[in-house]
């Protein structure tokens, strides 16, 4: 029998901690691989735990409520076999030795003669973290950079390569053979550090009112928007859009697509795809601020502000939804919507946004002026879809019929976004949706 630590694993970029919700296990009982064992909390979303062996747990090192730093123990599980206090993943190695033995001097010369040899640069260091002997077989194979290497996002335990991922790489990066492969870095937006609160203004409590204490995430949102209204000069602009053909498609294809895809069609894809295509065509309002940098972001990332069960708030992110089509971003929408609502979102999944949408409509309401996620410089609100009376220009003259009408409103960071460039933008989205093609495929 041997003991293995299960660690924090790390949660995406800029997660460093997490608070216990609950255990899920009690010490004593026994687990087995990909059980989830710890429900945790980040500032950014609640998700589980696994463990990656099969073993008892014998200590519970951090109780609920306790804060873990990624890469800190949380248990102690007692497992079959020869297994290391902290393994890193099945079939890896993982050696301490003097930098400066014999050892480690035989190990560069035959890293630097092989190299030689394959004129690779495919170097194994520290930055790519553990590899297992069969993903450093394929590295090598496919002479995968460091560069590259440290632009995959592992999947495995505390973020570390797996087979899996490396042959995901290579086979994308095959199918785009003859383009730049060399992956752009990511930037680091410094957002300043938030003001302590400013006190309100006391509050008397009368005989019968109720005192409720803010749960985390609303404290959390709360911090949020008002960190966000003193660091971005807010401006918004309204348009009220003719959505009749909207309409009309969305219900020719919604009982089909249930039918042939077992998908549910909203309007949200409709509106995500309209952003999309007016940020291709105003790039600048698909920026953050750096200080007195503009950081011009290359991948188009929406992030979809969704309603909890529990009244709270969260924001998934549809990544690279410019690559996806109608279809894919149903899809996308229908998956990060349904994990929302049930606490199945991982941390990457609410990370990344570069513009987000609001759909205040769903509540009934006509418009909102929504606060902008930080470090984004705009957010678009959706409101109520209602049939009007409006008049419409035909070529014999004006006539009343009766409309599909939404407004829409546009909340944009004036330091960087005037009203021309926050107004023509919502101007195209609204242009996007009115002339929607009623032949569109999906």
């Amino acid at each position: 029998m041997a003991e293995y630590k299960l660690l924090l694993p790390s949660m995406g970029e800029g997660v460093m901690e997490a608070t216990i919700i609950d255990w899920l296990f009690t010490e004593g009982d026994q687990v087995n691989e990909d059980d989830s064992v710890v429900e945790i909390a980040t500032d950014k979303v609640d998700s589980d735990v696994p463990t990656p062996v099969s073993g008892k747990i014998i200590k519970i090192l951090k109780q609920k409520d306790d804060v873990a730093k990624v890469g800190e123990a949380i248990a102690i599980l007692e497992t079959e076999g020869a297994n290391s206090a902290e393994k890193p993943s099945e079939n890896t190695v993982d050696i301490n030795i003097d930098e400066n033995s014999d050892v480690v001097k035989g190990l560069e010369e035959a890293i630097n003669a092989s190299m030689s040899e394959t004129g690779s640069n495919a170097q194994i260091t520290e930055n790519a973290g553990f590899l297992s002997p069969l993903v450093k077989s394929i590295v090598e194979q496919e002479n995968i950079s460091n560069q590259e290497l440290e632009s995959i996002n592992g999947t495995g335990l505390e973020g570390r390569i797996t087979k899996e991922d490396i042959l995901d790489f290579v086979a994308k990066r095959g199918n785009s053979k003859g383009e730049n492969t060399t992956q752009e870095k990511p930037q680091t937006v410094s957002i300043p550090a938030p003001t302590p609160p400013i006190p309100s203004a006391p509050v008397k409590v009368n005989a019968g009112d109720e005192v409720i204490q803010m749960d985390r995430v609303r404290k959390i949102i709360a911090d949020a928007m008002v960190n966000s209204k003193r660091i971005s000069p807010h401006v918004t602009s309204f348009i009220e859009s003719d959505v009749t053909n909207v309409v009309r498609w969305r219900n020719k294809h919604k009982d089909l697509l249930m039918k042939r895809e077992g998908e549910k069609l909203t309007f949200m894809p409709i509106f995500v795809h309209a952003i999309v295509k007016a940020i291709q065509d105003f790039p600048m309002i698909n920026v953050s601020v750096d200080g007195d940098k503009i950081i011009k972001k290359k991948n188009i990332n929406i992030g979809m502000a969704t309603a909890l069960p529990d009244g709270n708030l969260i924001v998934p992110v549809i990544k690279n939804a410019d690559q996806l089509s109608l279809l894919g971003l149903t899809k996308a929408i229908n998956d990060l919507a349904y994990r929302a609502r049930n606490k199945k979102l991982k941390p990457e999944d609410t990370q990344g946004a570069t513009y987000t949408i609001s759909n205040v409509g769903g509540f009934g309401n006509l418009m909102g002026t929504p606060i902008i996620p930080q470090p984004q410089v705009a957010i678009l609100a959706v409101g109520a879809i209602v049939k009007k009376p409006a008049v419409l220009e035909t070529k014999d003259g004006d006539v009343i019929a009766i409309r599909s009408l939404m407004f829409m409103s546009h909340s944009y960071d004036h330091r960087v976004v005037d009203g021309s460039l926050g107004g023509m933008f919502l101007k195209h989205v609204h242009d996007y949706l009115e002339n929607w093609d009623l032949e569109t495929e999906i």
